[in-house]
């Protein structure tokens, strides 16, 4: 710069030269419009939020969940059911075009095209408009997704049956329990009952496997009639189904017609003797 040369300052008058401070003003200056957090706004959400949580929690009280007896490994005819929310999945899978050989198209194409159309649907239609006719490709996915979902549910539903689904998952009561707990799995009949395959049908602990097979703890049969019905069958079980020795189907029987407790029903037999014993002393006494 020049000795005897001014500087010259120019500045833009679009630019305010006041800095306002950043900072809300008080809720005070807005009268019937606005109010404080604290209390007021949160105070309010506690409250229904509290209104939300007992409703929830006297609707589980009065509704609890269905539950269904132990889950048992061995039991081969139990037929599960997923919860209502995958049922419209459960039934694609049962469609020819889904299920056997065709398994990955029911199980990863199809919801691999459902999810991906799902990701895609900010750029598949991204519109400015909001009404749903003006926006055909995101309203027919969605209307589309919905229908085929509502519609599977409700063939799921109308095509399960649900008496035999209460018979195989019903719960024991307190003395049919006591039943299978008194069930001796170290006798030698319980070893015959494993090796010729019964706990598939019948339970590890004789408490059955629901349409597989009925419970043995509380048989009405007698001993030799469990030999007949082993060895010819009855009603959906097959003849030919025992393959051992005629002692192992002795000790068989006699286990199965205790109820899986042959010591125990031993005992049980001896005292009602007894008690007749006595019974019959005293009527002697007495005349």
């Amino acid at each position: 710069m020049h000795r005897g040369k001014g500087m010259k300052f120019v500045g833009d008058s679009r630019v305010p030269a006041e800095r306002k401070p950043n900072i809300p003003k008080d809720y005070s200056e807005f009268p019937g419009k606005t109010e404080a957090f604290w209390p007021n706004f949160l105070l309010k959400e506690w409250l229904v939020g509290a209104v939300f949580l007992i409703g929830y929690l006297c609707l589980t009280v009065a509704h609890p969940s269905p539950l269904e007896r132990m889950a048992d490994p061995t039991d081969s005819g139990y037929i599960p059911l997923p919860d209502w929310y995958f049922l419209f999945l459960y039934q694609l899978l049962k469609y020819e075009y889904a299920a056997g050989d065709f398994t990955v198209i029911g199980a990863v194409i199809i919801p691999g095209l459902a999810f991906g159309a799902l990701l895609l649907a900010p750029w598949l239609d991204n519109g400015p408009r909001r009404r749903a006719s003006q926006r055909p490709v995101a309203s027919g996915l969605m209307i589309l997704a919905v229908i085929a979902t509502v519609y599977l549910t409700w063939e799921s539903v109308d095509h399960h049956d649900w008496e035999a689904a209460a018979e195989q998952g019903e719960m024991l009561d307190e003395d049919e329990a006591a039943a299978v707990e008194e069930v001796d799995t170290e006798a030698e009949g319980y070893q015959i009952f494993a090796d010729q395959g019964c706990i598939g049908c019948h339970g590890d602990q004789l408490q059955g496997a629901g349409s597989a097979g009925p419970a043995l703890f509380d048989v009405s049969y007698d001993a030799d009639s469990i030999k007949d019905i082993a060895v010819n069958g009855i009603g959906e079980m097959p003849a030919g189904q025992f393959d051992g020795s005629d002692e192992e189907l002795d000790i068989l029987a006699e286990y199965i017609a205790s109820g899986g407790n042959p010591e125990g029903n031993d005992g049980e037999n001896e005292e009602d003797e007894e008690g007749s014993d006595e019974e019959t002393e005293d009527g002697e006494s007495e005349e």
